[in-house]
């Protein structure tokens, strides 16, 4: 129906012209008073004829009309799905669209190159700035002291803002570096608590976990990434001598629970965007409002969903849902 009104409205001025036509033919009958069913004969003629000829035209303009949406709805623009030009202006449209689809290409290109090219120095600068920090780590492996351990706390905090950096770059690089395979979660989730043990020892924070058994289709390294962000957030705003927990539960989540500060009631529907910090992060002043936009897109990309539960004071759980949904890759 749609179709046909904006049919109509195309061919207006041609029914237009053709009942004033009708009228002026009537009226000449009518002066030279020639006999009005003759007038009549002919225009029913002319009628019934531009009818057919509106019908026939309609079937070639839906037809085209059908095409042009779905080359527009298509993912992947191509110029060679659009309908073939039928007269003079149409091939200059066509040639428009041509020039301006080859400068888009050309824009593209250029930049995926710049893109490509930002990531491969970014990369190599990450891999550069971690043989210092492995150096200093070392160092500070023989003297055992507070000192030395706020400065390992403070270089492993260093080690994750550039690691922040590379994959906030990954993300929105057309570089899609996901590699599905099935893994022993209690592997992954043992990695990441390895990494934090000396913050856990330092604020005296107990952990509580049992063992899961829990094999999940995923991407190791960008889930370890999460669960990595997930228990630097909960050591960050859990006070000396409080609790987290890694709970698994039969329908395939996974719950990061603290008992640290919480976060506020205002605050909690926008921790997942990118920058917001909250009322948290401008306490802390630490806080970069990265990490957990980082986890969110990360699930999105993984299929996985994510959510936070949280009350002031009392404490915050972010619940995992690793059940795959459709994937997000491009």
């Amino acid at each position: 129906m749609e179709i046909f009104k904006i049919y109509i409205r195309k061919q207006g001025g041609k029914i237009l012209f053709y009942l004033l036509f009708s009228t002026v033919f009537f009226f000449l009958f009518q002066m030279y008073q020639i006999p009005l069913h003759a007038a009549f004969y002919a225009v029913s003629v002319g009628g019934v004829f531009g009818i057919a000829v509106l019908i026939f035209q309609f079937m070639k303009f839906r037809q085209k009309y059908i095409q042009l949406e779905r080359a527009v709805n298509q993912k992947e623009f191509l110029l060679e799905n659009l309908p073939k030009a039928e007269d003079g202006l149409e091939e200059e449209y066509e040639k428009i669209l041509e020039h301006l689809y080859k400068n888009i290409q050309d824009m593209e290109n250029v930049h995926n190159e710049k893109e490509q090219d930002m990531l491969e120095y970014y990369t190599l600068w990450v891999h550069q700035i971690k043989t210092p920090i492995a150096s200093m780590y070392l160092k500070l492996q023989s003297e055992d002291s507070e000192f030395s351990r706020e400065i390992g706390t403070d270089l492993m905090r260093i080690e994750q803002y550039v690691e922040m950096v590379l994959c906030y770059l990954r993300l929105d690089s057309s570089e899609r570096d996901y590699v599905f395979r099935e893994y022993s979660l209690d592997s992954i989730i043992k990695q990441a608590v390895r990494r934090f043990a000396p913050q856990f020892i330092r604020k005296k924070i107990k952990l509580e976990y049992e063992t899961t058994n829990a094999i999940i289709l995923t991407d190791e390294k960008w889930l370890l990434f999460v669960i990595e962000q997930l228990l630097s957030n909960s050591l960050k705003y859990t006070k000396p001598g409080g609790c987290i927990s890694l709970q698994w539960k039969p329908q395939q989540i996974l719950v990061v629970k603290d008992t640290g500060i919480g976060i506020a009631k205002e605050d909690l529907p926008r921790i997942f965007e990118k920058g917001y910090t909250g009322y948290n992060g401008r306490e802390d002043k630490k806080a970069s409002g990265i990490g957990l936009y980082l986890c969110k897109r990360i699930c999105e990309k993984l299929g996985y969903g994510i959510r936070a539960e949280s009350e002031i004071h009392k404490g915050t759980e972010i619940i995992l849902d690793l059940k795959r949904k459709k994937l997000e890759i491009e």
